[in-house]
């Protein structure tokens, strides 16, 4: 069979660096902190509000809730004012603004998108379907968030996307998450901390606690006193949180930005999946790498409407490296995914348990010359009436990495029953230049129609999509 036709379509998404959100800019030391609280402070009433409104007039036009982000700030820092300072309105404001920075999240790249289709189909023309797209947006220091943009695609391919706001915002972290007891310990556990010692701690907490229950009950316990231990626990806790948007955000608006210590370099490679369970309800997973500049740690976050997400970690032996990928339902009952935990070979791995991989088998190997270097999934399978469709990038010669597929049997993935010997997506002239060159990858793809659509990045910068024929691809794979 010769070469599957590969059409891309006449979008690229790049990076803007217009897209600010305002972040806390805090100076270490609290010398530095409560000197620049006395200047402020010292500013006359004229002074102060002149300052302000010279600061809202240049930045509001660019942040649709910038009073929100200075109230926000100031708190970050009031516990360095005197309780008996009374401030104005005006200087509270003033200081929110002296600790805060404008951020550009994608000044460096826009790329490793995904898609799925979207929760609300309503007002959809037939034979279309609404879907959302998931990037990786990099922005200055290398750090990685998750962005989003919406459309509508019809059957033959023809996509039509939805404005870009020219704001972004980040969720408002929910203050008090709620944690069960028996995952968090057995993650302890996990992590070579000897749980027999946080008996105490333990009998003490309900099957479900929050995280202000567990403060307080390490300023009280024996673990108060093994700072170490302490610090443990709360990272822990902190690593598994709670976001909400607003109800008014629109999806372009919305950008999911580390909150974690774990994430403090950066969110990567989300791979969204629609994930519907055997009652028929639907939940969105995404399967990112968290990044703190030292170590990486496979998580997930959770969503049903993406307005509001939980973000926890993931447990287990095989929990580990980058590329987990979930299946889109259940299989033989157990939650399934594809993973490449060696950093060479891609792995199948099964459980009862979404948060916890203590097992796995080697599901394929590098076969081919543009995958020599090491393979891995590009997104979650794809179920057609004749098998699992699992998009692969391999990495050859020259570091190119090029996209290719596997089939897994329908009843058995961890079957093989056919594969692209030659890659179905490779970069174009055009696309080989960019913060990586030579590299085409997808965190994830879908069906629609007879159509495979395939959001992809161009050289760690850009992204765009490809479409494919299902039944060419399928017969290519399969003879």
């Amino acid at each position: 069979m010769g070469k599957l036709n590969v059409r891309r379509i006449d979008k690229i998404f790049r990076p803007d660096p217009s897209r600010v959100i305002i972040k806390s800019h805090i100076p270490s030391g609290e010398g530095r902190i409560d000197n620049i609280i006395n200047r402020v402070l010292n500013l006359s009433d004229e002074e102060a509000n002149n300052i302000l409104q010279d600061t809202i007039e240049n930045f509001s036009a660019r942040h649709k809730n910038i009073w929100d982000a200075l109230d926000k700030h100031y708190n970050r820092i009031k516990e360095h004012i005197p309780s008996n300072q009374r401030i104005s309105e005006v200087k509270r404001a003033l200081l929110g603004a002296y600790f805060s920075q404008e951020y550009t999240v994608q000044s460096a790249a826009f790329f490793n998108p995904s898609i799925v289709k979207h929760p609300d189909q309503t007002q959809v023309p037939e034979g279309s379907i609404r879907f959302i797209l998931s990037f990786r947006a990099v922005g200055e220091g290398h750090l990685s968030s998750i962005e989003f943009r919406g459309g509508v695609v019809d059957k033959e391919g023809n996509f039509e996307f939805d404005e870009v706001s020219p704001f972004v915002e980040r969720a408002i972290a929910v203050k008090n998450p709620i944690y069960k007891k028996d995952i968090f310990f057995c993650k302890l556990n996990e992590m070579n901390e000897d749980c027999s010692s946080l008996s105490n701690l333990k009998e003490q907490l309900s099957d479900e606690f929050s995280l202000s229950e567990l403060r307080d009950l390490l300023n009280i316990s024996p673990e108060k006193k093994n700072h170490d231990l302490k610090d443990t626990i709360l990272w822990l806790a902190e690593s598994n949180y709670e976001l909400q948007f607003k109800i008014d955000q629109k999806l372009s608006e919305r950008i999911v930005f580390p909150s974690s210590q774990n994430e403090s370099n950066g969110i990567e490679d989300a791979r969204f999946v629609r994930f519907k369970y055997d009652d028929g309800e639907v939940v969105y997973y995404a399967t990112y790498t968290a990044y703190n500049g030292i170590r990486i740690l496979p998580q997930i976050l959770e969503t049903k409407d993406f307005f509001s997400y939980k973000a926890i970690t993931l447990n287990g032996e095989y929990a580990a490296n980058k590329g987990m990928s979930l299946f889109p339902k259940k299989i033989n009952g157990k939650y399934t995914v594809i993973s490449r935990i060696d950093g060479e070979n891609l792995y199948i791995m099964s459980s009862e348990n979404i948060h916890f991989w203590n097992t796995s088998k080697l599901l394929r190997q590098p076969q081919y010359d543009w995958e020599f270097m090491q393979i891995g999934n590009c997104g979650s399978p794809i179920e057609t009436d004749r098998g699992w469709i699992v998009l692969t990038h391999g990495v050859g010669a020259m570091r190119k990495y090029c996209i290719g597929a596997i089939l897994l049997d329908l009843e058995d993935p961890r079957k093989v029953i056919g594969a692209t010997s030659k890659p179905i997506l490779e970069p174009l002239e055009s696309e080989r230049n960019g913060y990586v060159p030579n590299v085409v990858y997808s965190c994830g793809g879908i069906i629609h129609g007879d159509n495979l659509i395939i959001p992809y990045a161009m050289s760690d910068t850009n992204s765009g999509i490809a479409l494919i024929s299902v039944k060419e691809l399928l017969d290519y794979m399969i003879n």
